[in-house]
């Protein structure tokens, strides 16, 4: 994105969180783009950071917004993190059957097949091609054959 925007240029976002992983990168990248002479305005609350401000109590304000709302979002990500992680593991503490996983892409009979295809020497390519399922699907299914029968019971299918 920094190759793209020039001075002048408003960047328009949901949230600051859209602009690192974390608040250190969010933080420095508000303040390279502002350095750039890029406007950023967030969607959520209507905020506008710009660096065109020589005042200093202006500046002060401005980047103590940004620390605010950039450890706000850190904080909100790692929280969400942590509900699904504990969701998860409740899930998982009820039984078996309780969580499953994601539903395969593939069913018994197209493992089946998959095997009797890797026995005859057919590539990943071509078997994915008579089998209907993509070549990573393939691909792991022939690295984990006993874990892919294992999934498809779990589903029952």
């Amino acid at each position: 994105m920094f190759d793209k925007l020039r001075a002048g240029d408003t960047l328009v976002v949901r949230w600051v969180d859209r602009l690192g992983r974390n608040y250190e990168d969010v933080t420095a990248n508000i303040r390279e783009f502002m350095q750039m002479g890029v406007t950023i305005k967030t969607v959520i609350n209507n905020m506008t950071f710009d660096g065109a401000t020589d005042d200093p109590m202006q500046k002060a304000i401005r980047d103590a917004m940004i620390a605010f709302m950039a450890a706000n979002a850190q904080a909100q990500a790692e929280a969400q993190k942590l509900a699904a992680k504990a969701g998860h593991e409740h899930r998982k503490a009820m039984g078996d059957d309780a969580y499953k996983g994601r539903k395969p892409s593939f069913t018994t009979p197209q493992i089946d097949q998959i095997v009797a295809k890797v026995g005859e020497g057919v590539g990943v390519n071509e078997i994915a091609r008579q089998v209907g399922l993509s070549k990573f699907a393939v691909s792991r299914i022939k690295s984990d054959t006993a874990g892919a029968y294992a999934k498809a019971a779990r589903w029952g299918i």
